[in-house]
């Protein structure tokens, strides 16, 4: 499957979270039984298009791996287990949070990924953005540091991508802050310029260059 992602995606370096280059960006976390969670998650209906996140879903966190990721990426402290499902296939826009994020790849899945060091006086090119393949069953922490967005797809039926927060990440703010780039409660976002979307709900446009798309 990479092989094929490579040869169809020239345009953007592209690499598994298996690789050397992904240890700038996060790490895979061995030994954690995502079997029961992954199945859980199959039960939720894909969308015919477009995608979906739900910040806390009460299925996931009454499972016995809500707590192993609390412990394991957040040292304990409280956690929300949520779900990114659905379709998509093009970076559009990029976010980070204040704490690192875990993921499990309920499907195989890209993410596009950058840092938060490239932005420069609010702007990002996107030429320094990479893409990481990640297998299914695959657990990874994203960390702080590291520019992502929603998981694209490397098929027709969907991704399903479970993401550990801490709690209270990505709901709204109380009220607006002279941030201009807090979205939501520890959620920074920039829209890419092509993303009149986002844009439309007062996101910043900083993201400039290639909006990629990732083929399969």
């Amino acid at each position: 499957m990479l092989n094929k992602l490579k040869n169809l995606n020239k345009d953007i370096a592209f690499f598994d979270v298996h690789s050397p280059e992904f240890a700038e960006y996060g790490r895979v976390i061995e030994g954690m039984d995502v079997s029961e969670i992954c199945e859980t998650a199959r039960k939720i209906e894909m969308p015919n298009e477009g995608s979906v996140y739900q910040a806390s879903v009460e299925s996931f966190e009454a499972l016995y791996i809500a707590k192993q990721i609390e412990d394991t990426v957040f040292g304990t402290l409280p956690a929300q287990i949520g779900y990114c499902y659905g379709h998509s296939n093009m970076l559009n826009a990029t976010e980070w949070h204040a704490c690192s994020e875990l993921n499990i790849a309920v499907t195989p899945l890209v993410l596009i990924l950058g840092k938060r060091s490239d932005i420069k006086d609010g702007r990002l090119d996107s030429a320094h953005m990479k893409a990481f393949y990640v297998p299914e069953g695959t657990v990874i922490e994203v960390y702080a540091t590291t520019l992502h967005f929603c998981p694209c797809e490397v098929s027709a039926d969907g991704f399903g991508c479970v993401v550990g927060l801490s709690v209270g990440t990505n709901v709204p703010l109380d009220a607006p802050t002279d941030d201009k780039l807090l979205f939501r409660k520890n959620k920074w976002l920039l829209a890419h310029e092509d993303n009149s979307a986002l844009m439309a709900k007062g996101v910043v446009a900083g993201i400039y260059g290639e909006n990629y798309k990732i083929n399969y």
